[in-house]
């Protein structure tokens, strides 16, 4: 999956789903994706919210804030596909923990027997590459905006499009502004040496209600951090 050839044209992508497992019969909700040419944004994406026909978890809601009725007038897949597929035919992919997005995109696919991904495009997994660049660190995508000095405190709810363009601007910073995606020694060089913040606002996305805890919450919470502190002569959430 993971490529070392360069391609002009990349789509950086990201899904939001109603859970974790296609195979469990949970299905994409929403894709995200932003077009680089020549490692530049050219300002071209492709963005849809999509109905699952099916309840989406709890746990899931929790995370991208997308509820069931607010897909209910949504598109179906099918209905989606054929511009979706024209979007990313010929172009590398650009996916933080690809085998998660590929496997629900495949899935899709192959409810409409349009084969699977790697007949449209070449995928390159940031996180791998994260892992390899820095390893034994944290690599998730907002450790590295941290890592790369990108602002991304309006992120209070994962979207697709919003954490695309978040990617999009990780990638770039994370392969060294160079053509190749695997020059690490210049890479390492060029990012120590660039100071780059970029904000990014979610927008049309279903407000999420927020639930603040009460003053015995903090004070246990407190207590808890303190006890952790104690036990192990350090923590990291103090």
């Amino acid at each position: 999956m993971q490529k070392t050839d360069s391609n002009p044209r990349l789509v950086v992508l990201d899904t939001e789903t109603t859970g974790l497992n296609p195979q469990d019969g949970h299905r994409i909700i929403e894709i995200g994706c932003v077009e680089l040419v020549n490692r530049r944004l050219t300002g071209k994406r492709f963005h849809v919210y999509i109905n699952p026909d099916r309840v989406i978890d709890d746990g899931a809601v929790a995370v991208h804030g997308i509820t069931s009725q607010f897909l209910v007038d949504k598109p179906r897949f099918n209905e989606i596909a054929a511009e979706f597929i024209a979007f990313i035919k010929g172009a590398e992919l650009v996916i933080h923990n690809a085998p998660f997005d590929v496997g629900f995109i495949n899935h899709e696919f192959a409810k409409l027997k349009h084969g699977d991904v790697s007949e449209y495009s070449t995928v390159f997994d940031t996180l791998a590459y994260a892992r390899k660049k820095h390893p034994g660190q944290r690599n998730s995508l907002d450790a590295l905006c941290k890592r790369y000095n990108i602002d991304n405190s309006h992120r209070e709810l994962h979207g697709a499009l919003l954490d695309a363009e978040i990617l999009a601007e990780v990638f770039l910073l994370m392969t060294g502004g160079q053509i190749s995606l695997l020059d690490e020694s210049r890479a390492d060089d060029t990012a120590a040496s660039q100071q780059h913040t970029v904000k990014h606002l979610a927008t049309n996305r279903p407000v999420l209600k927020i639930i603040r805890c009460g003053e015995q919450e903090l004070q246990e919470h407190q207590q808890r951090l303190e006890a952790i502190q104690k036990a192990s002569g350090q923590c990291l959430w103090q």
